[in-house]
């Protein structure tokens, strides 16, 4: 007889799973020798288990299928919950095996000793304890059932001494998805004819929730003469080949995004919960679907909420509508679309020399974004850090091809991007993958860049460095604050690179980036690229409020009673070519 250990991992090696992620501890040596015994799954070590969790959020995205996470007791597994919170709230199958004290020991205070059934219980769609082996292999099926078929984490914590126990049932059941046609009732599909049919300016607002509908949403949009706004999450799914798309809206999107919300009488929401309500028109009527009933009307009131597929869904309504004849709303945003994308390459032109007298500038990272989108390949996959290098990730590099564009976009943490990597390039070795690090994100998970080089992953680690918690001043100074606290004294992190086994390159000016990244994304293995940036670039979202207005204002008058009036001068010269 084998193990309970033994067990669960035939189990998920029979359903597919072929690598777990994470660090081991004494609680886990069940797992890790089970694994050592069986030889059909890789144990991928990372350094800290966050980027396990991250690691395996990314693998579950890109593939779909069941990512696993192993975490030790106490310390060990509290490491994994930011990583699983962000895999939790992407809605990506993921299962975490959180190792448990001693069985006799719980509840006596024992070394290491924590509740994981209680505190993973907020980033998880199903957690629950293993108490004894004849528990075994049910629960195991269960928390798997329960990741996949709710695309979710399923958190099942395991004491040391039961994953070593004999397994008392050694059967091994192989899981197979369970899919469904979800569509809305028909009178309610005929409603939602009736007003879009009487509408004369409609707005797609597109989400994640619409990935594999992508041709139903464009024949909708052209029936409908309809621009399509994409969330930052579906810019992967719609935004490619699509002649309708205006970009996006909200804090990283473009005024055409914007302005097509603005203009329209009725927005039409697929798959997609945009929390920012300021972005969301006044005045004009709703029509939201989705699979999750509890999300319809969350931001803003509706005209109708429909539960279904979206692709399902749009199938179903296309035949009930008729051609919209009047399309001046869809080539008015088109046009505007135009101008916003002319103005967006404007600004990712290479820095004029001589400006206010220096020779010399930083280097923009609107131009460093746009040379990654130009160098990268046509199936790169793309993870920026959250912060300043989403809004350029969001502006300028092009989902076109087969690339995809992953980040922590609804958890927002930081130092996401090579964790997130980390499982991108195990899940996808034949791709490239890329990030856009900033400097704070990528220090505060530096140790990573050893995990990059012990599984040898030839990632492009793209940094964006401009000595501050950027995207953080900027908030500040949007809410009339001169920025504190914010200073970041980075070393060489091309030189950090190489004593880590990666090659690395510096880039301080705008003659040297591109061949630097050329070189870079060529190099057969692990790169970063390590460029100085302008550090007061300002990301001006597609519309300011009279609140921001007013914070800017007061951030000047600040600025210059504190005696940093210097501060402004780099920031009017870094930021003129925004205003002309």
């Amino acid at each position: 007889m084998g193990t309970i250990a033994d067990n669960v991992i035939a189990t998920l090696r029979a359903n597919g799973v072929t690598r777990a992620y994470g660090v081991p501890g004494d609680s886990l040596n069940g797992f890790t020798e089970a694994m050592r015994r069986d030889g059909g799954m890789d144990w991928r070590l990372v350094r800290h288990e966050e980027a396990g969790a991250f690691a395996a959020a990314a693998d579950a995205e890109l593939t779909g299928e069941l990512a696993v996470v192993l975490g030790s007791c106490g310390p060990g597994n509290l490491h994994l919950v930011n990583g699983l919170f962000d895999a939790h709230r992407s809605r990506v199958p993921v299962l975490a095996i959180a190792a448990q004290i001693p069985s006799a020991e719980i509840g006596s205070g024992y070394f290491q000793e924590t509740h994981p059934q209680h505190l993973f219980q907020e980033c998880s769609v199903w957690c629950e304890m293993v108490s004894e082996p004849s528990q075994m292999p049910r629960m195991l099926e269960t928390a798997m059932r329960a990741a996949i078929q709710e695309r979710g984490v399923a958190v099942l914590v395991v004491p040391g001494d039961v994953a070593q126990a004999e397994a008392t049932d050694e059967r091994v059941t192989v899981l197979e998805r369970a899919r469904a046609q979800v569509v809305p009732d028909a009178a309610q599909l005929q409603r939602a004819a009736d007003l879009l049919g009487g509408s004369r300016r409609t707005t797609l607002l597109v989400g994640a929730g619409a990935a594999g509908a992508k041709d139903d949403v464009l024949a909708l949009a052209d029936l409908l003469a309809a621009p399509v706004v994409h969330t930052l999450r579906s810019k992967q799914d719609i935004e490619g080949d699509n002649p309708f798309d205006v970009g996006l809206t909200g804090l990283l999107g473009f005024a055409s995004g914007y302005r097509a919300m603005e203009e329209a009488e009725t927005v039409l929401m697929l798959g997609t919960d945009f929390p920012y309500r300021q972005f969301y028109p006044q005045g004009a009527r709703f029509i939201q679907v989705d699979l999750r009933g509890e999300r319809l009307g969350r931001r803003v009131p509706l005209e109708l909420g429909l539960v279904g597929d979206v692709g399902d869904t749009v199938r179903a309504l296309l035949p009930l509508l008729d051609r919209a004849t009047d399309r001046r709303h869809l080539e008015d945003s088109l046009e505007h679309y135009g101008r916003t994308r002319d103005k967006l390459d404007e600004l990712a032109e290479p820095p004029r020399k001589g400006l206010f007298g220096k020779r010399s500038q930083p280097i923009h990272p609107q131009y460093l974004a746009r040379l990654v989108d130009e160098i990268a390949a046509d199936d790169a996959v793309f993870i920026p850090d959250v912060g300043s290098p989403v809004v350029y990730a969001a502006r300028y590099l092009q989902c076109r091809g087969d690339r995809r564009l992953i980040g922590s976009f609804i958890h927002g943490s930081m130092a996401n991007a090579v964790p997130h990597a980390i499982g991108a390039q195990l899940a996808c070795p034949g791709r490239q993958v890329v990030t856009l690090s900033g400097d704070g994100g990528l220090a505060m998970m530096l140790g990573e860049l050893l995990t990059v080089r012990q599984h040898d992953l030839p990632i492009k680690i793209v940094v964006l460095n401009n000595s501050s918690l950027n995207f953080v001043e900027l908030e500040m100074k949007a809410a009339g604050l001169p920025g504190f606290g914010t200073d970041l004294d980075n070393p060489d992190f091309a030189q950090v690179a190489q004593a880590c086994g990666i090659r690395g390159w510096r880039v301080t000016e705008t003659s040297d980036l591109e061949t630097s990244l050329r070189e870079a994304f060529a190099h057969d293995g692990p790169a970063l690229v390590d460029v100085v940036t302008e550090r007061q670039e300002l990301t001006i979202p597609p519309a300011i409020s009279a609140e921001q207005v007013k914070g800017f204002t007061l951030y000047a008058l600040r600025t210059v009673m504190s005696g940093r009036g210097d501060e402004l001068l780099d920031l009017s010269r870094a930021n003129l070519r925004q205003i002309f």
